[in-house]
Parts: structure tokens; C-alpha cells; sequence
């Protein structure tokens, strides 16, 4: 899907992600980081399809804590309470310096039809060198299904909303660098990291919502 909206990015970009055959990482040069840290920041919209009413949509969504961690997968998932998970995304990196996101996330109950997901510290726990702001916004868009091969009549459109920044607190050697280069290759990077994660995440929704209550799923429906 491409945004219209001129401050949010499209999903469809074809720049290949950045080499991730660094060695060093970033908890061992925590303490050489200077100065301010570097933002990158990313604003990101989307859809998926579910092929049932809103009412049994929202209903799934509130029972998350049966297929997060699941769905989430191959992501590292722990539990936080009753709404909040902390989650490893993978490692990343380049110019040599590489970080493996750790964060948590509470999965807010809906309000006013708006289901929000923001940043929550994890106990016992100081990112190496990074922060990271997460704030997402959900809503449900009911309206008719038009996939005649699979008579369903009913669909809910699940439109989210993200803004995302991550605050690194590079090295000396990463400084040294021209800045504009740094600035363009973290915003690539996070853009293709977001890209992935995305497409992943709402196809194992889809499936497992459909699986769980048994309604068939058209191979047609819109993947990311």
C-alpha cells in the first residue's frame, strides 16, 4: 500500500537492507558514545483485511495475549503484565556497529474505537546504547467484502498507524562520519526493518485469526 499522506513512508520500497556482518555490538561501546544521540524517525501506514465482523475483530484483538507471542514469532516474546510484552526484533547494523532491539510494548485497551500500542520500560532492563519511542494507533473500518470465490460477504478493515523513533547513542568511530550518510542509512534501515516486520506480522494475524474461528482465507486478501 502507498500512502498519499507526503509524512508517511511507503512499504513498497525496493532498496535492499544493509549489511549486517558487523562485529561489534552495540553493549560493548556503550560507554564510547559522546555527545547527543542521533534520531531516526519514521511515520507508517497500513491495512489488513479480516473477514468477519468488527464486533468479532475487536473481540480477537482484546484477547491478544492468546496469539502475540505466537503471531510474533520468530521474534523473542516475553510477557509483561496483562497487556505489555517485551520483544527482541532481530539484530541490525552496519558501518561496522550492529544493535538487537529489545522493547516493550503495552497493548492498550480500545478507546473510543482506537486501540493504541506505546513503549513501556522492561524491569530490570537498560537498552545498550539506543531508545526507542513507539506509539501505534488501530481502528476498524467495517464494510462489505466483494470476494465472490469465497461467498464472504463480511469484511473489517484493521487501519493502523505508526510513529517510530530510535534514539542511538553511536560511538566515536560512527561519529567521525559525515552525518548526512549516517542520517540516510539509519532511515533506510529502519524503514526496511519496519517493512519486514510488518508484512510478517499482519500475515500470521490474518491466519490465525481466520484459522482460530474457522472462516476461510482468500489467497487474493492483501498481504504486507
Amino acid at each position: 500500500m502507498v500512502s498519499k499522506h507526503p509524512d508517511y513512508q511507503s512499504f513498497d520500497t525496493t532498496e535492499a537492507i544493509l549489511s549486517m556482518t558487523s562485529t561489534q555490538k552495540a553493549g560493548d561501546v556503550t560507554q564510547e558514545a559522546i555527545g547527543t544521540s542521533t534520531r531516526f524517525h519514521g511515520r507508517y501506514k497500513d491495512h489488513m483485511e479480516m473477514y468477519a465482523t468488527a464486533g468479532t475483530v475487536a473481540e480477537y484483538l482484546n484477547n491478544h495475549g492468546s496469539w502475540f507471542s505466537r503471531c510474533a514469532d520468530p521474534m523473542k516474546v516475553e510477557a509483561l503484565g496483562k497487556n505489555g510484552y517485551a520483544l527482541v526484533i532481530g539484530r541490525f547494523g552496519s558501518f561496522g556497529y550492529e544493535v538487537e532491539p529489545k522493547i516493550g510494548l503495552e497493548l492498550l485497551p480500545p478507546e473510543e474505537g482506537v486501540y493504541r500500542i506505546c513503549t513501556i520500560p522492561i524491569p530490570d532492563y537498560q537498552a545498550p546504547g539506543y531508545d526507542v519511542d513507539y506509539r501505534a494507533a488501530l481502528q476498524l473500518q467495517e464494510n462489505v467484502g466483494s470476494n465472490s470465490s469465497t461467498c464472504l460477504s463480511e469484511m473489517t478493515q484493521v487501519e493502523w498507524e505508526l510513529d517510530l523513533s530510535v534514539y542511538i547513542h553511536f560511538p566515536k568511530f560512527i561519529q567521525r562520519l559525515p552525518k548526512s550518510l549516517v542520517l540516510s542509512t539509519g532511515e533506510r534501515l529502519l524503514n526496511q526493518v519496519v517493512r519486514q516486520v510488518s508484512r510478517r506480522l499482519t500475515r500470521k494475524v490474518q491466519e490465525d485469526f481466520h484459522q482460530s474461528l474457522g472462516i476461510p482465507f482468500p489467497d487474493g486478501t492483501k498481504k504486507k
